[in-house]
């Protein structure tokens, strides 16, 4: 038999926790290797987590530090997790709960003591505005929009999504890029099509409110966690991010944002500024910029754990997500027509010798 290999983000979680059964993990994760262990004498439980080597980002990511975030945060944003200090290593205390998306009907629809709480964590973000965090950032001044130039803003992101996304990546997918209909002119149209924003004050955002980053513990109290994709920018984005991650009922989707445009004007006027105009359109962006992120993702889990072999059982499955992707994001890429299934299949099979063979 084999010997199970043990990383070494498990091994310190071991050495930690002082008992390898006392380690739970890993958790369900894209970004991160994740355990779970509590601190010698139970009074807390901790998560250890660190960046898988492998991966590849696909969001832009504003400040350096997660935990020093957090510890910022501490009496501004309610139910956030602590910070804590082991071993010279600071641990974000572990919510125990479920999440949003647990226990839900199918419908999708959430509770409305759950969206009222959303709603006072989207307060409390519009209150915090850019100097009032003294937080390491990782991006240099030169590429930070002025405050309120929503379109500068947007314009950092799709740039992102353009040199970081589709041009570093292009190597290994350009050929499937280019035989779905994808092309650097795909950015310039995206850029057409969502120019002309209103100026709004910026704030922080979450930028990743999700079901899966929102639990709810035993008291039904809504905690917000992963913290890591947080930026400061124009709050009509997180909104934006939240309704297309968040795939509400039509019904709710109004209601939150009839509720949210009155809740950040209430707190900072302007914040909710040409929304009926703009919110549309950074949704179309948000639509846009999983494609290319949905091409890579897709077509990596379809080879099998060698990296090299196609699993074949699965291609029909990934080229129906990619052409949903395609369809929902044909008007701002631009994309006169969208690839067939069938297509979509060939495509990913024309890849394969390029990853079977890398």
């Amino acid at each position: 038999m084999t010997p199970q290999v043990v990383s070494g983000t498990r091994r310190r979680a071991q050495q930690l926790g002082g008992d390898a059964s006392v380690v739970k993990g890993p958790l369900k994760g894209y970004h991160h290797e994740t355990y779970v262990l509590p601190m010698p004498g139970g009074t807390r439980i901790v998560k250890l987590r660190e960046p898988r080597a492998e991966i590849l980002w696909f969001d832009r990511r504003c400040f350096q530090s997660e935990e020093e975030l957090l510890r910022a945060l501490q009496g501004q944003i309610s139910r956030i997790p602590e910070v804590l200090d082991v071993e010279g290593m600071g641990l974000q205390g572990f919510i125990e709960g479920r999440t949003v998306g647990q226990g839900l009907l199918r419908n999708g629809r959430v509770p409305d003591a759950l969206l009222d709480q959303l709603l006072e964590l989207f307060r409390e973000m519009v209150r915090i505005t850019p100097e009032m965090l003294g937080v390491k950032r990782r991006c240099m001044d030169k590429d930070r929009a002025e405050d309120g130039d929503s379109n500068a803003f947007l314009e950092r992101l799709i740039a992102f999504s353009e040199e970081q996304v589709f041009e570093r990546n292009h190597e290994r997918f350009g050929g499937l890029f280019a035989e779905l209909g994808l092309s650097g002119e795909s950015f310039a149209r995206l850029r057409k099509h969502v120019s002309g924003l209103q100026e709004r004050p910026f704030c922080l955002l979450h930028g990743d409110l999700h079901r899966k980053n929102l639990i709810v513990d035993g008291q039904g109290q809504l905690w917000t966690i992963d913290w890591e994709l947080a930026m400061l920018g124009d709050p009509l984005y997180d909104l934006a991010t939240h309704l297309y991650l968040m795939r509400f009922p039509a019904d709710q989707h109004r209601r939150v944002i009839r509720d949210w445009c009155r809740v950040v004007e209430h707190i900072r006027p302007g914040s909710s500024r040409g929304w009926e105009h703009d919110l549309p359109l950074i949704l179309d962006f948000k639509r846009a910029q999983s494609v290319f992120t949905d091409v890579i993702r897709v077509s990596e889990s379809l080879l099998r754990r060698d990296g090299k072999t196609l699993n074949w059982t699965g291609l029909p499955l990934a080229a129906l997500k990619l052409q949903r992707v395609l369809v929902n994001a044909a008007e701002p890429l631009g994309l006169s027509e969208t690839p067939s299934h069938s297509r979509i299949m060939g495509a990913l099979v024309h890849w394969r010798p390029r990853a079977e063979f890398a």
